[in-house]
């Protein structure tokens, strides 16, 4: 399943107004949170005002973390880091290496032991659907991982070579303000947000793929939606073969040894694994084993992207994006601990009758 790494929250420009024209300066030996403002830097300024003594940026108390040095607290910055141009981008995800592992190893199965077990017939259209569904599949992840899903006028701002501000919860309570973004510097639409993973504003962002190490956002989404598409029918492919090798194999083994390698084969216990170019003897406990793990493999996968194909469908018919359903399920939960508690004790009455 995908995890998504969860972007700054906006919130209205009420609460850090800016600067309007004509208004007075500021007065001498102060810095009036209009002059932040001004600068796009509300949220910082939050950070480095906060509104009543003791307490931090989310207005809790300081007596909760450790008390910092008056010296140490004037001389600190948010830590920087490069954005992150696409998936392809440094730090990789582990999610993404076993995503590429498991296609490599799927298909180095089903093309060099299952297929080839196949009668002639079916083995030429197993290979044509196998080969024709698992390129779709290629094609569409290489293009989602590849794309650059960030605003438009972040990417006109060439900032992939220069080290910024990483949003920071613990010092950042907001980063986007007034459709200012004050980390990446530029003004955003507003299904834009920053995703902290990214270090950038993602234009129309859904959420943030572990399995593809890149945002999803309204610039590749669809091309996520086909890669989910084209590995699920991948997965039903290969699916149907395994199921007919088991079924051929309980009811004649002798269709899946119909290839003309198996003429040498005096034992019905030994079968030729990566025909027809390798001929590696194995005996059928070998091959048993190996199906079940592919079919396993086969199985958990088909399970974990039909679940997120179906929810992503769900989501569509709703006209949501997941950052959306995540928010408001958010709220819902923070509206909702009231009525739990009310209704707790119905439930114990029902239990109890």
């Amino acid at each position: 399943m995908e995890s998504s790494t969860q972007p700054g929250r906006e919130h209205s420009a009420s609460k850090c107004p800016r600067q309007q024209a004509g208004e007075p300066g500021p007065a001498p030996g102060r810095t009036p949170r209009s002059i932040w403002g001004s600068w796009g830097l509300q949220s910082l300024a939050t950070v480095m005002c906060p509104k009543n003594p003791g307490t931090d940026c989310c207005g809790r108390s300081q007596r909760q973390v450790l008390p910092e040095p008056a010296s140490s607290r004037s001389k600190h910055t948010l830590p920087s880091r490069l954005a992150r141009v696409n998936g392809w981008s440094k730090p990789l995800n582990k999610y993404q290496a076993v995503a590429w592992a498991t296609v490599l190893t799927l298909a180095f199965g089903m093309f060099g032991i299952f297929i080839p077990m196949l009668p002639s017939v079916w083995r030429s259209v197993a290979y044509g659907v196998t080969a024709g569904v698992l390129g779709l599949h290629a094609v569409c992840h290489l293009i989602t991982t590849t794309v650059d899903p960030a605003e438009e006028s972040v990417r006109q701002q060439h900032i992939y070579k220069e080290e910024r501000p990483t949003f920071d919860r613990s010092q950042q309570e907001r980063v986007i303000v007034d459709l200012y973004c004050a980390l990446c510097g530029v003004t955003v639409s507003r299904s834009a947000k920053h995703c902290r993973a990214c270090n950038k504003c993602i234009a129309g962002f859904d959420h943030h793929c572990r399995w593809l190490n890149t945002c999803i956002g309204s610039r590749n989404y669809w091309w996520f939606f086909a890669t989910m598409c084209s590995a699920a029918a991948w997965f039903v492919v290969m699916g149907a073969i395994q199921l007919y090798v088991l079924i051929q194999y309980q009811m004649n083994p002798t269709i899946l040894r119909m290839d003309p390698h198996y003429e040498n084969t005096a034992s019905d216990s030994t079968w030729l694994l990566f025909l027809p170019y390798f001929h590696l003897k194995v005996k059928t406990t070998v091959v048993g084993v190996i199906w079940l793990l592919i079919l396993i493999l086969i199985m958990s996968s088909l399970v974990m992207v039909g679940k997120l194909l179906v929810f992503h469908m769900y989501l569509l018919s709703k006209r949501m994006s997941t950052y959306d359903y995540l928010t408001r399920d958010r709220k819902q939960h923070s509206s909702g601990v009231t009525s739990r508690k009310k209704t707790g004790c119905f439930r114990i009455q029902i239990s109890s009758e």
